[in-house]
């Protein structure tokens, strides 16, 4: 006699919560409505008989039992997951599902792709290039390229990188703002900022004893090719990484100030330990370390 089992749509819902760590990013994710994400929830709280989150101002937290239950439940999920992919595999090629940020895709990413098809032409990509990839690890993603300070530490990942903070504009404002910093030009800038990298101005700032700058405004951007655009058209002064400057190839741009500042920030190749076991995560794996992406 096969025992009763919780509900799968329930054990889908609870373990992108967890992994979101968003009850709305994972509604989303799911294409669900709050209400029925709740109910699903709900369901599976019912059938375990204990609660598995604390509900504290529209925020989920595990329990205990939640996080045992987690911590049990998706590995056997994700193993699951990937026998059926592999069930269904009709052998005519291989599929990776890759996260990546569009300013990395196209400045470093897509001009090398194709080696890699020569390489192996039966591998094709799905890509995602939405943020917060880290979540989506092991569900709706195999591997992700991140900007981080350093990933989670239960995951496999590869720095790809060492950044300095550029701050970049156009080359008529570089030259107003001369050659060494002066705070009152600078206060009277507006600062474009990705949200990506928060940090990088407080650093930028620090290196060369700014720490008093209060800019005219502070402009943020999810989108690395908007804000060097931006700078480009003298709507302000981006801070952003050497290599993303380097790689604009942009002749209406110039550096702001010849002084080094190294960034808080790297990009990464991260993937749960268990998708290196994967075909086409491990060929894109060694193919991007070889080709030093």
């Amino acid at each position: 006699m096969i025992r009763r089992l919780p509900p799968l749509r329930s054990l889908e819902a609870f373990i992108r919560v967890v992994r979101a760590g968003s009850a709305k990013t994972a509604a989303a994710e799911l294409a669900l409505s709050p209400s029925a994400l709740s109910r699903r929830l709900g369901a599976l709280e019912e059938f375990v008989s204990k609660p598995l989150f604390e509900r504290k101002h529209q925020a989920l937290k595990l329990t205990e039992d939640g996080q045992v239950l987690y911590e049990a439940v998706a590995p056997l999920i994700d193993e699951m997951a990937d026998r059926i992919d592999r069930l269904i595999d009709t052998g005519k090629g291989m599929r990776l599902r890759l996260g990546v940020l569009p300013l990395f895709g196209s400045q470093r990413l897509f001009p090398r792709l194709g080696e890699l098809r020569r390489l192996h032409p039966q591998l094709h990509i799905d890509i995602d290039s939405s943020h917060a990839a880290e979540t989506k690890l092991g569900d709706t993603l195999d591997a992700a390229i991140i900007l981080s300070e350093g990933p989670d530490a239960t995951l496999h990942a590869v720095r790809l990188d060492h950044n300095r903070v550029y701050a970049i504009a156009n080359k008529e404002m570089a030259a107003s703002l001369g050659d060494r910093p002066d705070l009152d030009k600078l206060s009277k800038q507006t600062f474009l900022v990705h949200n990506d990298l928060p940090m990088s101005f407080e650093a930028w700032k620090r290196t060369l004893h700014l720490e008093n700058l209060e800019p005219h405004a502070i402009d943020h951007f999810d989108s690395g090719q908007l804000i060097l655009e931006a700078a480009a058209q003298g709507l302000g002064i981006a801070i952003m990484h050497d290599d993303h400057f380097t790689r604009s190839h942009d002749s209406r741009l110039a550096r702001v100030y010849d002084i080094e500042v190294d960034s808080p920030y790297s990009y990464w190749f991260v993937c749960r330990p268990r998708a290196l076991q994967s075909r086409p995560v491990r060929l894109f794996h060694d193919w991007m370390i070889r080709a030093g992406l």
